[in-house]
């Protein structure tokens, strides 16, 4: 730093030198400029007033001598300032009258006057007479058209050299000022905003290397530093993650556990797709690009997919293919579409298709969430199967799969990961240009009974499809049984059941149960036996909702008609009826976030639990108090965590689930081991969480009793039940769904059972 100093001094001084002394010398050209102007201009004044009186004067003696009335009118004007005298000559060059002073220095005829006669206008110069320096101007005297002899002014200009050295003076003395008081400036500047900042950041740096502070306390002041903030930030992270990470693995290992972690995850996909390539495909995108006004904003939505799969994509530098749909995602990707992601650090690849409104209505809204969802809920809405609605779906189906082809054209070893039932088609027309590339599906929604599906007009040509893949994943085995049904019913195949496997033209499908989960992540215990803080933070919460109770519970839902809202509005009602004492006390906040709302359907549903939260409350709500607080917005996980660790109670009710991670996502946040889940038995989750209170959404009366077993259920009681499903949840967290489905995929082994000329087969199988 102190070299850094030094280098700083000298090149500000020499830097300020040089460029005063540039602006400094054109300053004293100017200056010398201006009073040569000004020489010339007295000097034209004085002989254009002389010069008449000389050609009045001219005949009063002999212009052959020296004429007395000549004389005594230049020795009269020859007492001025700087004036060294005046001459006359006639035109043979002899000198008719001369100053006395000028006559000591002047010898003959002056060279400008010379011109002046010979030419017939004035001439001036700047030239020596002996050593003086001086200004001499010629004019020539006339008579009519004929001239007569010439007279010269000559100006001692000896000044301007001593007041073009003061300057250069002046100037020097304001050049030393400057640079004294700009170095000093400069060095204040920089050890108040530049040394300072640097020397708390390695402070900074240095306690966080040896782990005492976190990661989120006393970040410094990086404001100087602006193009370097992220990466800072960003390097700062990946050692406190790293530390993390090490001291979990450390502790995992000294108590002989096998949590799985993103960074394990990531180990474990290095490992396993070796130089292989991966590709996931959904309809969702990790990151949208949003304009609001002139910012430019990057939105993360919320979802455990991008959860799961970024410490994936992250490991193997894999490609992301997403619909694009923000409304500035155009204005960031490259001439191919693609953009490197995440934005503070970026580690894979984010590919971005565009559909158009039409194809966006037809294949999402129409197809996928008119039909295909009803459909496979089971949730009493009838499906709308539409043909203009199926041909988008397959066009949007084509136009991922160009996509996806695209990314791996030049991949020797692709591995594709098709999530959702909005990609049914896609593993089969990408298996029909690239047999060698390893497919596989995962149906986040549940499988219906082949009864139900066999409503859809193209259930064929739907089951076909996934077919195309090698392997496809349910969250449980019921769903993996109800796809084999339907399989067995809709296309000729056969179907494995002790392997649970599907051969279809030489292609072999394996279908495997993957239950999706969340991260999970632990505190030190200080927070986890902090058991006053919940309660407080209960208070602040709905004292900001202008509610007051003293018990609370929470559910948390898109407002879908699959997520059993109402059903959940009429049990707190029945609750409350049969139990009167709680009135006052308990209070239920209903986080719903509105979705897909210009589909009536959902529309419609709003409207309903808006009227049904009303009606409830305006039966039973007194003073600041009321039974429902139904907050109707998009909420970030961040904001929904407050409410989870502080309810007493969660109330997931939905009518039919494939998993349902808000159940998950609320033991995951409970790390004080309180509160109590109330959970649907049609989900998915209530498979694992068996020690939640398991309930049929349509019994209300069931319902409002495992709400008050909830609130009246003993600490212990409460703590025992938390304390096995967050177990559940921690051993078989998001990370081992990641690893066990992609560990899945990496070991397919394909090959080709039988060589037909012109065509490729591939089977899989477990190698």
């Amino acid at each position: 730093m102190r070299l850094l100093s030094v280098r700083l001094i000298v090149s500000l001084i020499v830097g300020i030198t040089l460029v005063s002394s540039g602006f400094s010398y054109y300053e004293v050209l100017g200056e010398k400029r201006a009073l040569r102007s000004d020489v010339e201009r007295r000097d034209e004044i004085l002989g254009e007033s002389l010069v008449g009186n000389v050609e009045r004067s001219w005949n009063a003696g002999s212009p052959a001598g020296p004429n007395k009335e000549l004389q005594r009118l230049v020795q009269r004007f020859g007492n001025r300032e700087h004036l060294l005298g005046v001459v006359i000559c006639d035109r043979q060059g002899t000198v008719v009258a001369v100053t006395t002073e000028l006559a000591k220095t002047l010898t003959g005829c002056p060279g400008p006057m010379a011109q002046a006669i010979t030419q017939g206008h004035e001439e001036s110069s700047f030239l020596r007479l002996g050593s003086t320096p001086v200004h001499i101007l010629g004019l020539p005297i006339r008579r009519q058209d004929e001239v007569l002899g010439g007279m010269a002014v000559v100006h001692d200009v000896s000044y301007i050299r001593a007041q073009i050295l003061l300057v250069w003076r002046q100037t020097f003395f304001r050049v030393l000022a400057q640079v004294f008081l700009i170095v000093l400036i400069t060095l204040l500047i920089v050890r108040w905003s530049i040394t300072g900042p640097i020397a708390r950041a390695a402070v900074w740096m240095r306690a966080l290397r040896t782990g005492k502070i976190s990661f989120h306390q006393e970040v410094p002041d990086f404001d100087i530093f602006r193009p370097l903030v992220r990466e800072v930030a960003t390097m700062a992270e990946s050692l406190s993650h790293a530390r993390n990470a090490a001291e979990n693995e450390a502790r995992l290992r000294e108590a002989g556990e096998s949590m799985w972690t993103a960074d394990r995850l990531s180990v474990q996909l290095r490992t396993r797709l070796e130089d292989g390539h991966l590709v996931v495909v959904s309809n969702r995108e990790p990151y949208m690009h949003q304009r609001n006004g002139k910012a430019l904003e990057v939105v993360v939505p919320p979802s455990g997919l991008v959860t799961a799969l970024e410490p994936v994509l992250n490991a193997c530098d894999g490609t992301w293919i997403a619909h694009g749909s923000g409304n500035a995602d155009t204005e960031v990707v490259d001439a191919a579409d693609r953009l490197r992601v995440p934005p503070e650090d970026p580690r894979y690849t984010l590919r971005r298709v565009w559909l158009t409104k039409e194809e966006e209505e037809g294949y999402y809204y129409g197809f996928a969430n008119e039909g295909l969802w009803p459909l496979c809920h089971i949730a009493h809405t009838r499906p709308l199967f539409r043909a203009a609605d199926w041909q988008y779906y397959q066009e949007v189906n084509r136009k991922f799969t160009a996509a996806v082809l695209e990314e791996i054209e030049n991949v020797a070893k692709p591995m594709v990961l098709v999530q959702d039932y909005h990609f049914a088609l896609l593993p089969r027309l990408i298996k029909e240009k690239r047999p060698d590339a390893r497919v596989a599906i995962f149906w986040h929604i549940p499988w219906p009974n082949p009864e139900a599906f066999g409503i859809c007009p193209w259930q064929r040509q739907l089951v076909d499809g996934l077919l195309g893949a090698d392997l496809i994943g349910f969250h449980v085995q019921s769903h993996c049984n109800n796809f084999l049904e339907t399989v067995d019913r809709v296309v000729e195949s056969r179907v494995d059941r002790e392997h649970f496997s599907v051969l279809r033209q030489d292609h072999r499908t394996l279908v495997r149960p993957f239950p999706i989960s969340v991260a999970f992540s632990e505190d030190d215990a200080a927070e986890n036996n902090n058991h006053g803080f919940n309660y407080l933070e209960r208070s602040a919460l709905l004292r900001t909702l202008g509610v007051e109770a003293t018990l609370m519970g929470v559910g948390v839902d898109r407002v879908d008609y699959t997520k059993g809202i109402l059903e959940r509005f009429l049990a707190i009602e029945r609750f409350l009826e049969k139990y009167p004492r709680y009135q006052g006390k308990f209070t239920f906040v209903q986080i719903g976030a509105p979705s897909r709302t210009h589909i009536k359907r959902y529309h419609d549903l709003l409207a309903e639990v808006e009227a049904e939260a009303e009606r409830i409350n305006w039966r039973f709500q007194g003073g600041k108090w009321k039974p429902i607080v139904f907050l109707n917005r998009q909420h970030s996980h961040k904001e929904i965590e407050p409410y989870y660790r502080a309810a007493d109670l969660c109330l997931v009710t939905s009518l039919h689930d494939g998993m349902n991670l808000v159940a998950k996502e609320f033991l995951a946040a409970r790390r004080d081991e309180r509160g109590v889940l109330i959970l649907s038995q049609f989900t998915g989750a209530a498979r694992e969480l068996r020690d939640a209170l398991l309930v049929n959404p349509y019994d209300i009366d069931q319902t409002a009793e495992a709400i008050r077993a909830a609130l009246e259920m003993e600490p212990e009681d409460k703590e025992l039940r938390m304390r096995r499903m967050r177990k559940v949840i921690k051993e078989n967290n998001i990370y081992r769904w990641a690893g066990n489905l992609i560990t899945e995929l990496c070991e397919v082994r394909l090959d080709a059972p039988e060589d037909v000329p012109g065509k490729v087969h591939a089977s899989a199988t477990v190698a």
